[in-house]
């Protein structure tokens, strides 16, 4: 579902893959794990209440792994002029209860061009990663220093957040976070702030309460500081994710997204939030 881009979206969604882009790289809490579940999730993309793009998420957390891929594209209107698809995945570890990142890729496609990005991390650290086809060099665009590639979470893994503690993980305490990000081209920071607590229900899967945090970011570097998306992101104050729980974990996953843009409000909800959680693994007995 979360064609995860290599660069934040533009201002006005123009695809489901631009709208995506920052569902993608919310925010994760590098804390423990706990137990194991899975998430399939069916999303729908509006823009002041137009259907633009739909996509399909699925997640799954082992005791010792975690997987997600996703995918998505644009719909209705939209698709008559500006055909957009893409697609991502990550996978890693689960050591001492955190999610560690080993692996990253996606791809977004229009009618003119096709990018794809792949990343390996280690402990936080990007180890190497490359853009192709290779961009091109623009002067204007900030550097990203070596030191802006450690503790670091590529965008798929970041849009998992672990609440620590024993309580109920559906609370204040979900927002009390900030990450860094790293997408292949751009460095930055998401920070979630509480607001208020909502109930939701999909057309088939979670019915029940969402913690609702506000969205605020801050770009590092590997950005071109004139750029009108990237200060109109950076001023706003107005956007906000629904986080929902994964079954059988103290993780939860976006339930809604919402970007307010010049033409209306950018929106991301759930139309099927699935979740399960998965028993423990057996150990063979030996004789």
């Amino acid at each position: 579902m979360i064609p995860v881009g290599t660069k934040l979206p533009r201002v006005i969604p123009a695809s489901a893959p631009a709208a995506l882009a920052l569902f993608a790289a919310l925010v994760v809490w590098n804390g423990p794990a706990a137990a194991q579940g899975k998430l399939d999730a069916h999303y729908d993309v509006t823009l002041a209440g137009i259907p633009v793009g739909t996509g399909t998420w699925a997640v799954e957390i082992l005791d010792d792994q975690y997987t997600a891929a996703a995918a998505g594209g644009t719909t209705g209107l939209l698709k008559a002029f500006a055909r957009g698809t893409g697609s991502g995945a990550s996978q890693g570890r689960v050591v001492n209860g955190a999610l560690v990142p080993a692996t990253y890729t996606a791809t977004i496609a229009s009618s003119k061009k096709s990018e794809t990005i792949r990343m390996s991390l280690a402990g936080g650290n990007v180890k190497d990663f490359v853009i192709e086809p290779t961009p091109p060099v623009d002067a204007k665009r900030i550097p990203v220093a070596d030191a802006h590639k450690h503790g670091v979470f590529d965008p798929m893994t970041a849009t998992l957040l672990r609440v620590p503690g024993t309580a109920d993980p559906l609370g204040p305490e979900a927002c009390h976070a900030t990450t860094g990000i790293f997408d292949g081209r751009m460095r930055y920071d998401l920070r979630l702030a509480f607001k208020r607590m909502e109930t939701v229900k999909s057309g088939k899967g979670y019915h029940g309460p969402a913690v609702v945090c506000g969205i605020y970011f801050t770009p590092i570097s590997g950005y071109i500081p004139d750029r009108v998306a990237i200060k109109y992101l950076a001023a706003q104050h107005d956007m906000e994710v629904w986080l929902a729980p994964i079954a059988g974990t103290r993780v939860l996953a976006p339930y809604r997204l919402t970007i307010p843009t010049p033409l209306g409000t950018g929106k991301l909800e759930a139309t099927q939030f699935i979740t399960t959680a998965l028993p423990p693994k057996t150990v063979a007995k030996t004789q």
